[in-house]
């Protein structure tokens, strides 16, 4: 996989807390760079996003 970078991120705040992003707490969402503001909020948000789909593929 490739290093994810901050420069490519899509958004400057967290969308858990409204800080500003951190290039240690960078993910993927629908092909684009997220930024968090820490790696646990980057674990939340990932965490949910995989419940979501989980939950969206059970109703097809």
């Amino acid at each position: 996989m490739d290093e994810l970078k901050l420069e490519d991120c899509i958004n400057e705040t967290c969308p858990w807390s409204g800080d500003p992003v951190a290039a240690d707490s960078l993910t993927t969402y629908n092909g684009h760079v997220v930024g968090l503001c820490n790696t646990g909020c980057r674990d939340k948000f990932v965490a949910a996003i995989k419940h979501f789909e989980l939950a969206l593929n059970k109703k097809k």
